[in-house]
């Protein structure tokens, strides 16, 4: 059993990463990806605690992706995997940095609109709840803290009602935020020795009909892959993605999108159907290196 997207406390999970890497331990996975949202803080403890735990470990990240122009059938979130990086130049740190900021922001719009809600709050209210409480005290804030932060207050009673009525893409508290250009995404992807893997496609909202033509034009824009099993589509949806993917020759993915507590219906090593992610999808040619050198 193995696992090619986790996140631990360095974005918005709740495990620290060395804890992360031993509840895979414990579960008895052979190999796990760390690819928090737009940092790499987190990876080195992650490296140290898998050689350790003799868990072949896979340094990664998720990236924001800006849709452009020339993708118009991109109508929902668009996430960008990079998974086997190592490496890191200027230009990817400054990418990182560029991220970060862009998260503030939309982070500070959305305490905005809480306030104008009549739930009066503070950001740094919000930011208590990010790092977890083993974690990295200073963890990047993402939407699942605002959802802790409502759940704290008793406004809704999970992060599934959260992100339903409040949090989720039309919602009312719902902030668009800047990503990198798809382009130079893969291309700092690849220089930093990875592969870039499109994350839970089912989040674009397009259509069957168009996924195809988009899914091949992005991999003339160098795709290497494509996260067939996410635990938000149904196993007929992954199935008919995995046939996509092997189909345009992509390296074809599964994870659990482990987040912990924020989403407690992931559950580390298993994907849609509550399936367990087999090491299969590491056999693939277009498999990154384990630990490779930094």
């Amino acid at each position: 059993m193995i696992d090619l997207h986790t996140h631990s406390s360095a974005s918005d999970g709740d495990l620290s990463p060395s804890m992360l890497m031993e509840k895979a331990a414990r579960l008895g996975l052979k190999a796990l990806a760390l690819t928090d949202h737009d940092t790499i803080a987190g990876l080195e403890e992650a490296k140290t605690a898998a050689g350790e735990l003799n868990i072949r470990f896979i340094p990664g990240v998720e990236l924001e992706i800006e849709p452009e122009f020339h993708i118009p059938a991109i109508n929902g979130e668009f996430h960008l995997l990079g998974l086997g990086i190592s490496g890191f130049s200027a230009e990817f740190l400054e990418a990182l940095t560029f991220l970060a900021g862009a998260r503030d922001r939309r982070n500070l719009e959305m305490v905005k609109r809480m306030n104008a809600a009549g739930i009066e709050t503070e950001y740094d209210e919000i930011k208590a709840f990010a790092g977890g409480p083993e974690g990295f005290k200073d963890g990047m804030v993402g939407r699942p803290h605002f959802g802790a932060f409502l759940i704290s207050r008793k406004i809704v009673k999970n992060q599934e009602q959260a992100f339903r009525q409040w949090l989720g893409k039309g919602r009312p508290f719902y902030v668009h935020r800047e990503g990198l250009e798809f382009k130079k995404a893969v291309r700092l992807i690849h220089q930093a020795g990875g592969k870039a893997v499109l994350a839970h496609p089912m989040s674009l909202y397009v259509s069957w009909g168009r996924l195809p033509a988009l899914m091949a034009s992005l991999q003339r824009n160098g795709l290497d892959g494509l996260e067939a099993w996410h635990p938000t589509a149904t196993v007929a949806a992954c199935k008919r993605l995995e046939e996509l993917g092997r189909n345009l020759g992509l390296w074809v993915t599964a994870g659990s999108d482990y987040h912990g507590s924020a989403r407690p219906e992931r559950k580390l090593g298993y994907t849609a159907g509550d399936r367990k992610i087999a090491d299969d999808f590491l056999d693939s040619p277009e498999a990154p290196p384990a630990n490779p050198p930094r």
